[in-house]
């Protein structure tokens, strides 16, 4: 009903500033990740790829819930893997 619409909406701003500070993460990870490559000639750092695709998956997973694609709030309201 209507009544669960303004958490929702709080909820939804509450994602975007989160999604913003994900992309920071991202660029971060980017930045990282191409200094590693430089001094590993080419060879990326795993778990920094794991780390990337963890957040880009929990971006996914902010966008279908700030699109009312799903009702699944992301993480921190549930585990990071689920």
């Amino acid at each position: 009903g209507g009544r669960e619409l303004w958490p929702r909406i709080l909820w939804i701003v509450v994602i975007t500033l989160l999604i913003s500070v994900a992309q920071s993460i991202l660029f971060a990870v980017a930045v990282l990740q191409i200094v590693i490559m430089i001094v590993s000639k080419g060879r990326p750092n795993e778990e920094l790829g794991d780390f990337g695709s963890m957040v880009g998956a929990w971006v996914a997973k902010a966008a279908r819930y700030q699109s009312a694609a799903s009702d699944e709030k992301p993480w921190p309201w549930r585990p990071m893997g689920s």
